[in-house]
C-alpha cells in the first residue's frame, strides 16, 4: 500500500510539473490547469494563515474542512499565506511543513493540489524552502509560488505575492528579519509584478476573476487595509473586472463589499489562531460589512458560468454567512 501510494505521489508531482511548465510562455505569470467537472461547476475551498502543528484548533478546522469538502465535491484547495509559523520554514526539510500540513490535512477530500503564496511570516524563514520542489516530492499536494494563475476554465485566480508591497516590512520598526533574496529592490520588483498582473487580467476570457493575496485591501481586523495594495493593486482589478479579492493576515473572516465597484473582499484567515479580541465590530460596522468573525474557520468557493455562493464556516462546521451573486441577473442577495 506505501508503494503504491508513493507511486501515485511520484505520479502527481511528474504531472503538476508538466503542466506547470506547458503552459509557461515569456512574459505571463506561470499558469496551472484545473479542469472545471463534467457539470461545468468549479468548487475550492480558501484557508489561511493556518500551520501550527495542530494547535490553535488548527486539527479541528482541518477537520470540518474535510467535511466540507466531500459535501462540495471539492476540487482544490487555496492558500492565502503564513502557512508556517512562526517565521515560515527553515529549509526544505524542515519538519514543521510534515507536522502543520501533510499530517494535519488528511482527509479524503483534501487530497487535492493546494495553491499557496507566501505570507510575511513565510517571508521570515527561508522563503526559497516554500516554493522547491522537494515539498512535492514529500507531499504531491503543495504547489508555492510567488505569483501565478490557476486556470479553471470558467473561473481565473490570480494569486499575488503581497508581502513585497508593503513598505513597512523593509524598515527596522517592523522589528523581524526577511528573506529578501528574490527582491533586491521594491520598487523594481513591484513594478514588474504588476505589469505582468495586468497583462494576464486583460487577457482572461473567464467568466469570473478572482485575486488572492496574503494582505487585506478591505478589513475592520486589527490589521486593517494595505495601503500600498489599495493605491497600486486595487485600481488594476477595478479596470478589469475583478470579482473578488481574497486574503487571509487578519486572524478572522470577512466579507466586505467595496463601496464604488462590484468587487467582494473576503477574508479567510482563521486557520489556526484567533480570537485576537481587539476589534469590536459593533462600533467599527459600516453597511458594506457583511461579515466579521473574530473565531476560526474557513471559507467555501462554488461556481458556474452563471451563479457564485461563497460560504464562511466556523471551526465547528457552523454555517456563519452565505453570499450568492449571478453573473446573468446582476444581482446578489445575502
Amino acid at each position: 500500500m506505501n508503494s503504491r501510494r508513493s507511486l501515485m505521489s511520484v505520479t502527481a508531482t511528474t504531472l503538476c510539473f508538466l503542466l506547470y511548465i506547458c503552459t509557461t510562455t515569456n512574459g505571463e505569470l506561470k499558469r496551472f490547469i484545473e479542469p472545471a467537472k463534467s457539470d461545468g461547476s468549479v468548487s475550492f475551498i480558501t484557508i489561511g494563515d493556518w500551520g501550527r502543528r495542530g494547535d490553535f484548533n488548527q486539527s479541528n478546522v482541518a477537520y470540518q474542512m474535510g467535511r466540507v469538502g466531500e459535501k462540495i465535491g471539492l476540487d482544490f484547495v487555496v492558500s492565502t499565506g503564513d502557512n508556517f509559523y512562526d517565521n515560515g520554514l527553515f529549509s526544505e526539510y524542515d519538519p514543521n511543513f510534515k507536522e502543520s500540513f501533510s499530517d494535519i490535512y488528511t482527509a479524503p477530500s483534501l487530497q487535492k493540489q493546494w495553491y499557496s503564496v507566501l505570507g510575511n511570516h513565510d517571508y521570515r524563514g527561508d522563503s526559497e524552502a516554500q516554493l522547491s520542489s522537494v515539498l512535492r516530492e514529500i507531499d504531491s499536494r503543495w504547489i508555492c509560488l510567488r505569483s501565478f494563475i490557476v486556470d479553471a476554465e470558467l473561473v481565473e485566480i490570480f494569486f499575488v505575492d503581497t508581502t513585497p508591497f508593503v513598505k513597512e516590512y523593509y524598515t527596522e520598526e517592523d522589528g523581524h528579519t526577511y528573506d529578501w533574496r528574490a527582491v533586491p529592490s521594491r520598487n523594481s520588483y513591484v513594478k514588474s509584478l504588476l505589469r505582468d498582473f495586468q497583462d494576464s487580467l486583460k487577457r482572461s476570457k473567464a467568466t469570473w476573476k478572482i485575486v488572492v493575496g496574503h494582505h487585506a485591501m478591505r478589513s475592520i481586523g486589527h490589521h486593517g487595509d494595505t495601503k500600498e495594495l489599495v493605491e497600486e493593486l486595487l485600481p488594476i482589478m477595478k479596470e478589469n473586472g475583478v470579482d473578488l479579492y481574497m486574503n487571509g493576515h487578519d486572524h478572522c473572516l470577512q466579507h466586505i463589499s467595496d463601496e464604488d465597484s462590484p468587487i467582494q473582499f473576503l477574508t479567510s484567515g482563521a486557520g489556526s489562531k484567533a480570537w485576537r479580541g481587539d476589534v469590536d465590530p459593533t462600533t467599527n460596522n459600516p453597511k458594506s460589512v457583511k461579515l466579521y468573525y473574530d473565531g476560526q474557520g474557513f471559507m467555501s468557493a462554488r461556481f458556474t458560468h452563471t451563479d457564485a455562493e461563497i460560504v464562511f464556516y466556523d471551526v465547528f462546521g457552523k454555517v456563519l454567512h452565505k453570499w450568492v451573486t449571478s453573473k446573468q441577473l446582476l444581482l446578489s442577495s445575502v
